[in-house]
């Protein structure tokens, strides 16, 4: 049976982490609420995997991305998958001297896929992550860049099966329709991903409750379940979200 994952995204914003919804930013706190608030030391042991996205709006400072970045690392033992605004081999050379173990690509899929090519010839196509953002219009699921406000002009389909092209090693699918709405994942999205070529793929945007991470994680298409919902798995909400997926026969590994 296939180990499937569970993992939590944080999002950064200037300073800040934060709550989605729609892609719509709604601040929370800093690094220092994260350690006194939501008991991050706890939550490394209840995770497969941490992913930490910088969503910042206009100007990004990635040297104070990476200074969270590190402090993160020193409480969590999970993997750390980290990215926003990646564009040069530096950029991603810093997330990964700040802990990071894998990094995360978005708008330079479509907009420099050469850049793709040199990150996985310098680290490995295991180290890159392929994260790509969607929303149904008109009964089609579409693809957008640059934090979901650009739309690339391309179907889902279309779009992951250029990635599938690159030299990826997995892909992290968000829907933009139910980011932070709690109504559950946008599982007919998957319809779209037949042409992936068992590239991981990771499904996050819309998980609300623990049967809803369930549900994900018992679909054969999915490999992993993100959620970024800070509120909703405070305490010990994602170590209990673990249990009742593995009491229903979800192949997670055990801690």
């Amino acid at each position: 049976m296939l180990t499937k994952r569970l993992i939590f995204t944080l999002l950064y914003d200037n300073g800040s982490f934060v709550l989605s919804r729609n892609f719509r930013l709604q601040k929370i706190g800093d690094i220092s609420w994260l350690e006194e608030n939501y008991g991050f030391a706890s939550v490394g042991y209840s995770i497969d995997e941490l992913v930490v996205i910088d969503v910042s709006r206009g100007a990004r400072d990635t040297p104070k991305f990476c200074e969270n970045l590190k402090l993160l690392t020193k409480d969590c033992f999970a993997p750390i998958a980290a990215g926003g605004g990646i564009r040069t081999l530096n950029h991603a050379r810093d997330l990964l001297r700040s802990g990071a173990d894998k990094i995360v690509i978005n708008s330079a899929l479509h907009d420099q896929p050469e850049l793709v090519d040199d990150l996985a010839t310098e680290f490995g196509r295991q180290c890159i992550i392929a994260s790509v953002d969607s929303q149904k219009i008109d009964n089609s699921y579409r693809v957008f860049k640059h934090n979901g406000t650009i739309e690339i002009g391309q179907s889902l389909e279309q779009f992951l099966l250029k990635c599938a092209g690159l030299p990826i090693g997995e892909i992290y699918l968000t829907s933009i329709e139910r980011d932070g709405t709690g109504n559950g994942l946008d599982l007919e999205m998957l319809d779209s991903t037949k042409h992936i070529n068992e590239l991981p793929l990771i499904l996050m945007g819309g998980v609300g409750r623990a049967d809803h991470i369930v549900a994900g994680l018992k679909d054969s298409r999915l490999d992993a379940v993100a959620t970024a919902n800070l509120l909703n798995f405070m305490g010990n909400g994602l170590s209990q979200a673990r249990d009742s997926a593995i009491a229903n026969g979800v192949n997670l590994p055990l801690f």
